[in-house]
């Protein structure tokens, strides 16, 4: 949410923001409805200050015995009074319409975001490569997990339709071995505080995360004026909703494993094989409170701590910068992590962090009191993945897939994995069309 005061001070900054994002200017508009939300204000209270003065005056006139002017006076006041539910209809209204319209309008960009119109307009920030060689090719995800018989998509069908896959025996572990690792590594050493939130919310919630009412189409309604979450982000970050804070209190951290929801209304024709896009998914989230001057610094801490999953799981990746016209709705800026995929040969991003500044305390009303005394600000927030377990499960398969096609469980999760170090491949006829195609990708040779 924008601030009309704001806007009001430097129109042309505010527009040369969203130019920048692809929008057309929206100053002239906004300034427009907050005039008409002024007048509105305005008429309300002079029809109220109107009738507080003349019942003062008719109490003058009765006490001077001229019946026939507190007559007329009582007269007006009794117009005035009906005048005043559409005065008072029209001041909510106008306000409604500036709240409407400022709510529908994006993040600024910080100054420092690249610009451009799409992913091609976004920017390397930097990259890990591990020191053992890694795959520059292989088998994707579904052909390794559906040969090994524990990945079934069909059954999924059967369940709930396109987009659910049904995960079996070692396979399920690791993909549970994957999200508790996640939170032993942001509780245990990057210091946030795990959270178990409902995956139920209320309007309320996604409006303040700004996933309502611009992206409705995107979520799955689950009725009474719920909504399951598409992102754990909704419940961690409006935990300071309508709260004033302590300035010390700050920073708040907080992490969740939880499954998550989209309806993925806009990405028809993509990524239909597998689990990258999927309508229920897990993910571990990393939520930040800060105070204003402090939220960039955060940012990059964030950014590490999401960094420090892929490295201990020896994950190829890289980070790119989003442009202007890549970023989400409520990010100022956005640092997306992309890990290599040698099933399709690219990197698909598996963690995006992002500081939205106060648009998302506006939403929500979440305040802090500055130590000095001043008046109170509203808090910055910042959110990250860290990270989408079943994107990690994918590249973990990709990653460590073997000639035989079996796949290596990774050092860091043997622990969480009851000290099993690989998944075997199938017994018979499927197993040897896992090596011939293994075999067939490794002749490309490891990247380094």
């Amino acid at each position: 949410m924008h601030d009309i005061r704001a806007i009001r001070d430097n129109p042309a900054e505010f527009d040369f923001d969203l130019q920048r994002r692809g929008l057309a200017p929206l100053s002239a508009e906004l300034l427009a409805l907050d005039d008409a939300r002024k007048g509105a204000v305005s008429a309300a209270q002079a029809n109220q200050e109107r009738r507080n003065a003349l019942a003062r005056e008719i109490g003058g006139a009765k006490k001077a015995k001229d019946e026939a002017r507190a007559q007329g006076l009582m007269e007006e006041v009794a117009r005035l009074k009906a005048e005043a539910p559409g005065l008072e209809a029209e001041q909510s209204a106008a306000g409604e319409r500036l709240e409407a319209r400022l709510a529908a309008i994006p993040n600024r960009p910080n100054p420092e975001v690249p610009e451009g119109a799409d992913e091609h307009g976004n920017v390397e920030y930097r990259r890990f490569e591990p020191t053992h060689p890694w795959l520059e090719t292989g088998r994707q995800h579904f052909e390794i997990g559906e040969a090994s018989g524990l990945m079934d998509f069909e059954a999924a069908a059967r369940l709930s339709g396109a987009r659910f896959v049904v995960l079996k025996g070692p396979l399920a572990r690791l993909e549970r071995a994957l999200g508790q690792f996640m939170l032993d590594l942001h509780t245990g050493e990057h210091g946030y505080t795990e959270v178990a939130p409902p995956i139920l919310v209320r309007d309320e919630a996604m409006f303040g995360t700004a996933q309502l009412p611009k992206f409705r189409d995107d979520q799955f309604a689950a009725g009474d004026g719920y909504w399951l979450i598409p992102t754990a982000e909704v419940p961690l970050t409006n935990l300071v909703r309508e709260s004033i804070l302590a300035e010390d209190a700050l920073p708040l951290r907080f992490t969740a494993l939880t499954p998550c929801f989209r309806a993925e209304a806009g990405a028809a024709g993509r990524d239909t094989r597998g689990m990258l896009r999927q309508h229920q998914f897990n993910k571990v989230e990393l939520v930040s409170i800060t105070a204003p001057e402090k939220s960039a610094e955060e940012h990059e801490r964030m950014l590490a701590c999401a960094e420090a999953v892929l490295k201990a799981l020896e994950l190829p990746f890289r980070v790119m910068t989003l442009c202007t016209g890549d970023m989400g709705f409520a990010s100022a800026k956005t640092y997306d992590i992309e890990v290599w995929m040698p099933g399709q040969e690219t990197y698909r991003e598996i963690s995006s962090c992002s500081v939205c500044g106060d648009f998302q305390a506006r939403r929500m009303n979440a305040r802090f009191r500055p130590r000095e005394g001043r008046a109170v600000q509203f808090v910055h927030t910042l959110n990250g993945s860290g990270v989408a377990v079943g994107r990690a499960l994918i590249a973990v398969m990709e990653n460590y897939q073997n000639p035989d096609g079996s796949v290596t469980i990774p050092s860091a999760l043997r622990p969480y994995m009851g000290g099993l170090d690989r998944i075997e491949a199938p017994a018979g006829g499927d197993a040897a069309g896992s090596r011939d195609a293994a075999k067939d990708a490794a002749k490309e040779g490891p990247k380094s």
